[in-house]
């Protein structure tokens, strides 16, 4: 690791500040630092968008520079893919990026690769525009070079990309739908999870509809306006509705799972090239499916 101290030369963002700064190099790097709580202003973590006036000090805790990433042959189902995008649908247990313990190989990124994934700024996660937990599974759009990266970025932007989860939940909604809005950032206290008590919160809004009502569970679609790191985990949590299964915000071991009941379902958007609807599927995998078998037979 090597540290970084500067001050702020003028008024301005703190993630572009950041980014301006040769040793940081671009804004995907600046944002993925802020948000691991690597960069302090004044002595204090600060949000991305945190508004500078000039001459505060900040400090940045930066890693020390990595080898190349190497593609990675994985058996992956690809729901859909062309010359500019590929969606694919990610196994629980996969890591989406590198990162601690997993820079050598076994991530998503390294088997995409394998599959042409290009774009954007960020060495470590060519192609990636929005990511799934490790544990989470489901489909993933992803680009194939930096003109699709952009496009696809701007649907996100645009709340055009519709992603739906399916969630199994101890408990019952007080409603058949609900709109779950409360900033979420890392929380104050435990920075392994992310909470609505947070120093940098950002905006968070979910939806939820019920699917089908069990005996002790509930069987929800949850669709994102916003991606947050956690977000349907944590907001779930935040109106007593507990992911079965869930080691951090749920019930771990729930229905005999190992991992959250939560899975990327459907995922559809108009392709940013061709203005063609992209629509795809993903089936429950089969521990989920098999929880859901025993919790209708509670």
């Amino acid at each position: 690791m090597a540290t970084l101290r500067f001050r702020a030369p003028e008024p301005g963002r703190l993630d572009r500040a950041l980014a301006a700064r040769p040793e940081v190099g671009s804004r995907a790097v600046a944002e993925r630092l802020i948000a691991a709580g690597d960069v302090l202003v004044d002595g204090q973590a600060r949000s991305k968008s945190q508004r500078l006036e000039g001459g505060e000090e900040i400090v940045a805790e930066l890693p020390a520079e990595a080898e190349p990433l190497e593609p990675e042959q994985m058996e992956l189902r690809v729901a859909f893919e062309d010359e500019h995008l590929l969606v694919v649908d990610k196994p629980a247990g996969l890591v989406v990026h590198p990162g601690t313990g997993h820079r050598e190989g076994g991530t998503l990124v390294h088997g995409l690769l394998a599959l042409d994934a290009a774009g954007g700024d960020d060495d470590d996660r060519p192609g990636i525009v929005h990511r799934l937990d490790r544990d989470t599974s489901g489909l993933l759009v992803v680009a194939r070079s930096d003109e699709a990266h952009a496009r696809l970025e701007e649907l996100i932007r645009r709340r055009e990309l519709e992603r739906r989860y399916l969630a199994l939940v101890k408990g019952r909604p007080r409603s058949r739908t609900g709109r779950i809005e409360a900033p979420i950032g890392r929380d104050r206290q435990d920075r392994t999870r992310h909470s609505l008590d947070t120093p940098t919160p950002r905006n968070a809004v979910t939806h939820f509809e019920l699917v089908e009502a069990l005996r002790e569970h509930s069987l929800l679609e949850v669709t994102l306006e916003t991606g947050r790191t956690h977000q349907i985990r944590v907001h779930l949590e935040a109106v007593e509705l507990w992911i079965a299964g869930d080691p951090v915000y749920g019930i771990p071991g729930e229905l005999g799972l190992e991992r959250q009941f939560l899975h990327a379902a459907r995922l559809a958007f108009a392709h940013p090239f061709t203005g063609a609807r992209i629509e795809t599927e993903s089936p429950l995998p089969d521990d989920l499916a098999a929880a859901l078998e025993r919790a209708r037979a509670l």
